[in-house]
């Protein structure tokens, strides 16, 4: 499913026209990128978690030449579904 097709489906189960579920989608996306890049964690109980986990600095190697490098710290987006979604995705 891509992004129309969301936000299609979302306009039809809410009974709301496409225009106004893409603004609500475009919403939830701006509001969750904005809290994970403060260092925030979101809970949608029953759904799952977005948070951020902290990659460590590291050395790495270029597969060309096989020469190190230094990989910087980062932090990465992380979802982790909860059991009710597992469960219906497990049905």
């Amino acid at each position: 499913m891509n992004k129309t097709e969301l936000v299609a489906a979302m306009a039809e189960q809410a009974g709301l026209s496409k225009k106004d579920a893409e603004k609500a989608l475009k919403a939830f996306t701006d509001t969750v990128a904005k809290e994970l890049k403060k260092g925030g964690k979101i809970q949608l109980v029953g759904f799952g978690t977005f948070e951020t986990s902290k990659r460590a600095a590291r050395e790495g190697r270029n597969p060309q030449t096989g020469a190190t490098m230094k990989i910087a710290a980062s932090k990465a987006p992380k979802f982790k579904a909860g059991k009710a979604l597992k469960d219906i995705v497990n049905k």
